[in-house]
């Protein structure tokens, strides 16, 4: 600092007042430049050879980098004539790069040693007999993202502080690292998922461990290239974290369904309003604890409600249980359906489920079943297998085993329009696909 400042004020000396007392030939603003900055350059290569602490190595990278040619030789008064100079860096180019390496190193070590701390500290919150805070009605422990975040961030500032180009390396290091804290934050996830079911507060954990996977993806989706191997392994990561979660919050929800939807078979369809208005009242129970996820979870979590829900009562459907001979019962039960649908999609959508694209599955169905003119039943299953492009020929043998007024040739023909309105199609969301046929 005190041969900056004195090279700076000396030669400021040399422009403003001593260049005028010489004759030009004599290029005494050079002279006095070149002799100035090859004692400093001579200092610096002496400290950089010297065994130097972290901080150290920051600062002179910082003079080198920055400090030096853009606060000092940039300088207003200075800049013209330092111009004529071409003066070189304070440091050799190889005495640099050894410098940036050791930087480099030292940096993304501490961050990594700093991350480790950071998740066996939420490891050890997770162990105490504590809910987690709630913010906006969200369950949240964002100490974690916040201090993985900002350690990142902060690292990256300083590194680009020295140059652009330690700090895209520094970037493309710590973009390395944040998948793998997050691989680690996964494992810890999974342990205690499958360790710590009793613990009083398991669910609110892991919905607070869940909403902590929004800052990373914000992060990730705002910072980092598109084609960047890294974001896909975050994103794929933070995605097997949520899914993981949903799966145990929704495990009570479905095993308590399952009875309620096979009564529909057993009571071969009668009193379907009853059971679906029980199957809406039973998941309703289970929502009011899913709010505490963020708007995107809560989201996602009733969207999978949403799709469990119709594809049960697909699967029931597809039981071959059911025999109707007579248009007459054809007709009661695709009015059943239909009702059925309504009051499902009504209950969905009231609770924030924007799947629409479920929607039209059990409708088309029902018209299905309701329909006696072949021609006719053939444009709805084409109009099935154009929305819902999964649907195989098994399902449909199935489902249709329903009506049983088709003779043998009217269902092949049926079946081989499915196969030839399905071949050009490309796969949307999966229904049928997650449904196997007995």
């Amino acid at each position: 600092l005190h041969m900056g400042k004195t090279m700076k004020e000396d030669l400021t000396v040399v422009v403003k007042y001593i260049k005028q007392l010489y004759p030009p030939e004599f290029n005494v603003f050079s002279t006095y430049a070149e002799l100035y900055h090859n004692y400093f350059a001579s200092q610096a290569k002496k400290n950089a050879e010297s065994h130097l602490e972290d901080k150290d190595i920051y600062l002179l990278l910082s003079w080198v980098h920055n400090i030096y040619p853009k606060d000092m030789r940039k300088d207003h008064v200075l800049a013209e004539e330092l111009e004529k100079v071409k003066l070189g860096s304070l440091l050799p180019s190889s005495l640099s790069k050894e410098l940036e390496k050791k930087y480099l190193d030292s940096e993304e070590a501490t961050i990594k040693n700093s991350l480790s701390k950071c998740l066996d500290k939420e490891i050890q919150r997770w162990k105490e007999d504590k809910e987690p805070e709630k913010l906006n009605g969200h369950f949240q422990s964002e100490l974690l993202a916040i201090f993985v975040i900002q350690s990142i961030y902060s690292g990256q500032k300083r590194a680009k502080d020295i140059s652009a180009a330690v700090g895209e390396e520094l970037s493309r290091r710590l973009w390395q690292e944040l998948p793998a804290f997050l691989r680690s934050y996964k494992d810890a996830f999974e342990d205690f998922k499958e360790k710590s079911k009793k613990h009083r507060h398991y669910k609110p954990i892991l919905i607070a461990s869940v909403n902590n996977c929004w800052n990373f993806r914000d992060y990730a989706e705002k910072n980092m290239a598109e084609k960047d191997d890294n974001k896909a392994s975050i994103l794929s990561t933070l995605g097997d974290i949520e899914n993981s979660g949903f799966d145990v919050l929704l495990q009570q929800l479905f095993a308590q369904l399952k009875p309620i939807y096979k009564r529909f078979t057993e009571n071969k369809w009668d009193s379907s309003n009853e059971i679906m208005n029980e199957i809406i009242k039973t998941t309703s129970k289970h929502i009011s604890e899913f709010r505490t996820l963020k708007d995107p979870f809560y989201h996602a979590i009733i969207e999978k409600i949403h799709a469990r829900l119709v594809k049960e009562y697909i699967v029931r459907l597809l039981k071959r249980k059911v025999s109707l001979k007579t248009p007459a019962q054809q007709q009661n039960l695709a009015q059943s359906i239909s009702k059925n649908a309504a009051d499902l999609e009504a209950f969905c959508t009231s609770n924030g489920s924007q799947a629409t694209w479920l929607n039209s599955a059990l409708p088309k169905l029902a018209e299905i079943i309701r329909l006696q003119d072949l021609g006719a039943i053939k444009i709805e299953v084409a109009t099935l297998a154009t929305t819902y492009p999964d649907i195989r020929k098994k399902h449909l043998e199935a489902f249709l085993c329903i009506k049983a007024n088709l003779s043998r040739g009217e269902l092949k023909s049926i079946l081989g329009y499915l196969s030839d309105s399905t071949a050009s199609t490309s796969p949307g969301a999966p229904l049928f696909s997650n449904i196997n046929v007995s």
